[in-house]
C-alpha cells in the first residue's frame, strides 16, 4: 500500500474572490441590460395596440357614416367620451363605452358609442361589437373621441341626438413618438388620418 504525502500533493484550486466578485458585477450588468431592453419592448408593443385600435375604430366611423351620412354623436351630449372601457363622467350609463351602433327606432339616443347591451331596439345595425380598450399603462392613456358639424374652419361640438356630425376627432396618447405620425406623443386622428405632436 502507497502512503500519500498531503504535503506534497497538489494544491486545489478555485476562484479568488475579485474573480468572483468580477463576474457577479458582469452578471449583473447584462440583466441590466436586458431589462431595459425588455421595457422598450413592451412599451413599442402597447404603442403599436393603440395605433392599430385606432385605425380599427376610423374603420367603422367610416362604416357608420358610409350608412348614416354622418358620424355618431357622443353620447349623454359631452362634448368628448371615453371609448372601451368605463369613464369617470359616465359617458355611457356609468359603463364601459364598448359599442357602436345605430338604431332606426324613434329613440336615436341608441345611435353611436353605448354600453354593453345598449344597441337595443329592433332595427339596430353593429358597426363594431367590441370597442377596444387602451392598454395599461399609463393608466391616463384612454381613447377619447369627440364628434363636430358644421363646415372647416367653425366646427361646432355634435352633442344632439340626431345631428349629423361631419367630422371626428380621437384623441390617444403614446409613450414615445412614432416617426411615421410625428414627432410627439399627443395624438389626434382623424377622417383624413393620424397626426402626433
Amino acid at each position: 500500500m502507497k502512503k500519500i504525502n498531503l504535503s506534497t500533493s497538489s494544491k486545489l484550486k478555485g476562484f479568488t474572490l475579485i474573480e468572483l466578485l468580477v463576474v457577479i458585477a458582469i452578471i449583473g450588468l447584462l440583466s441590466t441590460l436586458a431589462v431595459v431592453a425588455l421595457n422598450s419592448a413592451r412599451q413599442k408593443a402597447r404603442d403599436a395596440k393603440r395605433v392599430a385600435d385606432i385605425k380599427q375604430v376610423q374603420t367603422a366611423l367610416e362604416l357608420f357614416y358610409n350608412d348614416n351620412s354622418g358620424y355618431p354623436w357622443t353620447p349623454d351630449g359631452d362634448d368628448e367620451v371615453v371609448i372601451g372601457r368605463v369613464a369617470t363622467d359616465d359617458d355611457c350609463g356609468g359603463s364601459a363605452c364598448t359599442l357602436l351602433c345605430f338604431s332606426d327606432d324613434l329613440d336615436s339616443s341608441n345611435d353611436g358609442f353605448q354600453a354593453s347591451g345598449g344597441c337595443d331596439g329592433s332595427n339596430n345595425t353593429t358597426f363594431m361589437g367590441l370597442v377596444p380598450a387602451a392598454p395599461r399603462p399609463p393608466a391616463t392613456a384612454d381613447y377619447r373621441y369627440h364628434a363636430y358639424q358644421g363646415t372647416a374652419p367653425t366646427f361646432d361640438d355634435c352633442t344632439i341626438a340626431g345631428d349629423k356630425c361631419t367630422t371626428y376627432e380621437i384623441i390617444f396618447d403614446l409613450e414615445k413618438p412614432i416617426s411615421s405620425l410625428g414627432n410627439g406623443t399627443n395624438c389626434m386622428a382623424y377622417p383624413i388620418g393620424m397626426i402626433c405632436n
